[in-house]
Order: structure tokens, then C-alpha cells, then sequence
């Protein structure tokens, strides 16, 4: 009786750790399904756009093609005599993959001490702080995601000098950035009004 027990424990255990797992969205291809599943990132992305003025769908297509919208994505770990994990390449974190030198820098400019990489809103006014910063210092319109994702992926000092430029698949996968920004701000004309009275 006590195994049964113990074993029952430990499915409860286990299911109580799936449910509070972060979800991801289950079509996101489909910027309406996404925001019908969660409301409250239609919410952040909106304050973000106000505030900052990058287009919804760029911020989106940003943090998609960054993360896939994984709360607790990482870059792979390298491997140490190709058996044993070794460090990250790089400190980038969550869904807008900041940096750890990034992310200071925003808190500091911004003011939002209390932000949290793993904080879906919080990680939609990175993008959106980088993305106005980008077009202060580079001149990059707030809905060109093309350019801003290789800004974005850059650096603004690394935009500035043309590093993109040898880096062919940076490029087509900026392509890839802007086209789905594109989509994007189709899917959400048609559900606007249905998602502003939610």
C-alpha cells in the first residue's frame, strides 16, 4: 500500500510540475491564436508599441525568431571532447534573448529595475527600447524588421560598420524575420477588434 501510495505521489508530483511548466503558444504561425491564448502578451506588446513605437508584429517576429517564445531558452552549450557539455557561447537569456550586458543597459536607460529577462512583458519593452534605440542612433524605421533584426543581432556598433554584410545567412534569416513581421500585421488586422474587446 505505502508503493502505490509513493507512486501516486510522485505522478502528482510530476503532473504538478508539467502544469506549471511555461507554455508555449501551440500555433504560432498564427498571430491571432497566439494572443487568444495569451491575452495578457496582446496587452504587453500594445503598452510596448505605445510607448516605443515598434509595430506589435515586429516585436513578435523579433522574440519568435529568437526563441520561438521559450521562457527559458538558452543558446546550446558547446561540448567539451564532443561528449561532455561545456559553457554557453554567449549569456543571452529567455524570450528576447538579451544579453546580460544588454539587458543592464536597458534597465539603466529605461528605468524598469524590476525587469526580468523571463518576464514576457518585460522582455517585449527590451525589444521595443532596442528597436526605438536603433532608430535614434541608426536611423531605422520602427517597422523595417529586416533591418532591425540585424541591428538587433548585431549591435548598433557592428550595424554601423556593415558586419551583416559577410554573413550571408544573417541576411536571409533577417529576410525570414521581415516576412513573418509581414504576416504578422495581416493575421492582426483581422483580429483586432476582437482581441482590443477581450
Amino acid at each position: 500500500m505505502k508503493r502505490i501510495f509513493k507512486h501516486a505521489l510522485t505522478f502528482a508530483v510530476l503532473l504538478l510540475l508539467a502544469a506549471c511548466a511555461a507554455r508555449v503558444p501551440s500555433h504560432p504561425n498564427d498571430m491571432c491564436t497566439i494572443f487568444r491564448e495569451f491575452p495578457d502578451w496582446y496587452k504587453a506588446t500594445q503598452e510596448t508599441e505605445n510607448k516605443w513605437g515598434v509595430p506589435i508584429a515586429v516585436q513578435m517576429a523579433i522574440m519568435y525568431h529568437e526563441s520561438a517564445f521559450k521562457k527559458e531558452a538558452k543558446p546550446p552549450r558547446k561540448r567539451f571532447l564532443w561528449i561532455f557539455p561545456g559553457p554557453r557561447p554567449t549569456s543571452a537569456y529567455s524570450y528576447s534573448q538579451a544579453l546580460d550586458g544588454a539587458w543592464a543597459d536597458y534597465k539603466k536607460s529605461s528605468g524598469n529595475w524590476r525587469a526580468q529577462r523571463n518576464n514576457f512583458g518585460d522582455a517585449s519593452d527590451f525589444v521595443g527600447w532596442y528597436c526605438y534605440q536603433s532608430h535614434r542612433k541608426l536611423g531605422i524605421a520602427y517597422d523595417d524588421a529586416y533591418a532591425q533584426y540585424l541591428a538587433y543581432h548585431e549591435g548598433w556598433g557592428g550595424y554601423a560598420r556593415g558586419s551583416y554584410n559577410s554573413q550571408t545567412w544573417l541576411i536571409h534569416y533577417s529576410q525570414r524575420v521581415q516576412s513573418r513581421a509581414t504576416l504578422y500585421q495581416f493575421q492582426l488586422e483581422q483580429c483586432k477588434a476582437e482581441l482590443d474587446g477581450m
